[in-house]
């Protein structure tokens, strides 16, 4: 491959994966116009944990960002209409609805089958990630209440040391004007928004994968297999970094979904960076609320962090579990697309809405 060619790829690359995080941005964005309102009247009316655990999946899953849902929480934190005790399932919950911008990614790839099975693993093993974590972490905190202690514990310590600091997402000062701009020549308009995201999403996927496809087989999959992704301890520090810097879980999550999908990475070497992000996601929050001082707003932020420390330190050990659960249903999804489509609905919106309506 001559230079000039290598050359012209990478800059349509670079226009490409603008396409692709603007299109996310877009649909988060047609997503908050439809939710939000109604994302704050469910956290709102809250009183039950285990209820909150599914009002967190479904406000997050309306409105595709934890760091919107854990704003809420912390407005409603700290004129006591919510205790922290209370906030904590509707984090965990947030934990389990933000990475459905991931599965929506990967419905990208549903009209090539074998793509698809490979990036239908790469965005669920977040899911079942976080189930298991769930799973474990939800009735040690009703009993043991280790993550609202810790973070109480640890604000203590953030504010009295005069630790705060403030950063802007360089992602975002290229993101959000456009977004803007197309977000005023669409009056405002959630279904178009979201109409226009799909379609940004799908074109820019197909293009995508159609540059990246023959590097599977070239030096860029070994340059990041052996250099980026060599290890679980360079896997893992660049995902943390990397979504620290872009403050967007959904965006640095889902730029995986195609590389696997397509071969150049494995569900295996992604699964550290996936863990890294799900911290680094939790920092955006946690610099928000030092900057103001507020100290509920930091045990909130702090809670969430701890969630996934706690959780990725009690699952990286078993991480055959949630990837062998993950490739199970990605090969169920591989016979029938129908499998997929029902997961997305059933686990984001279907459940969580009935639990809600039966119990509270």
């Amino acid at each position: 491959m001559e230079k000039r060619e290598i050359a012209m790829r990478a800059v349509l690359l670079m226009a490409i994966l603008y396409v692709f995080m603007l299109s996310i941005k877009l649909m988060s964005t047609s997503f908050k116009l439809f939710g939000t309102g109604f994302a704050q009247e469910l956290v709102s009316f809250t009183t039950n944990p285990f209820v909150g655990l599914f009002i967190g999946i479904l406000a997050t899953s309306l409105v595709q960002s934890s760091s919107v849902t854990t704003s809420i929480l912390v407005g409603l934190t700290a004129t006591g209409a919510l205790s922290i005790g209370g906030a904590i399932p509707i984090i965990m919950g947030a934990n389990i609805g933000t990475s459905i911008t991931n599965t929506i990614v990967s419905l990208g790839h549903i009209t090539r089958k074998n793509e698809f099975r490979k990036a239908f693993e790469a965005a669920t093993v977040h899911d079942f990630f976080n189930f298991i974590v769930i799973l474990v972490m939800f009735p040690l905190e009703m009993i043991f209440h280790t993550l609202e202690n810790s973070a109480v514990f640890l604000t203590q310590f953030f504010l009295g040391s005069g630790i705060g600091m403030q950063f802007s997402s360089p992602l975002s000062l290229v993101l959000n004007p456009v977004a803007h701009s197309v977000q005023v020549l669409l009056f405002n308009n959630g279904i178009l928004t979201l109409g226009l995201s799909f379609a940004m999403l799908f074109l820019s996927l197909k293009y995508f994968v159609k540059i990246m496809s023959p590097l599977a087989e070239s030096e860029f999959k070994g340059v990041l297999n052996e250099k980026i992704f060599k290890s679980p301890a360079k896997s893992f520090s660049f995902g943390l970094i990397l979504t620290t810097i872009v403050q967007s879980s959904s965006v640095s999550t889902s730029l995986m979904v195609p590389l696997v999908g397509v071969g150049i990475l494995t569900l295996e070497r992604i699964f550290p960076y996936i863990l890294g992000a799900n911290i680094g996601t939790t920092f955006t929050a946690l610099m928000a609320a030092l900057v103001i001082g507020s100290p509920i707003g930091v045990t909130v932020a702090l809670a969430h962090m701890l969630l996934n420390v706690f959780g990725s330190a009690m699952i990286y050990p078993i991480r055959k579990i949630p990837i062998g659960m993950s490739k199970i249903l990605a090969n169920l999804a591989f016979k029938s697309r129908v499998y997929s489509l029902t997961y997305i609905v059933s686990t984001f919106y279907i459940v969580p809405i009935s639990v809600i309506f039966l119990l509270h």
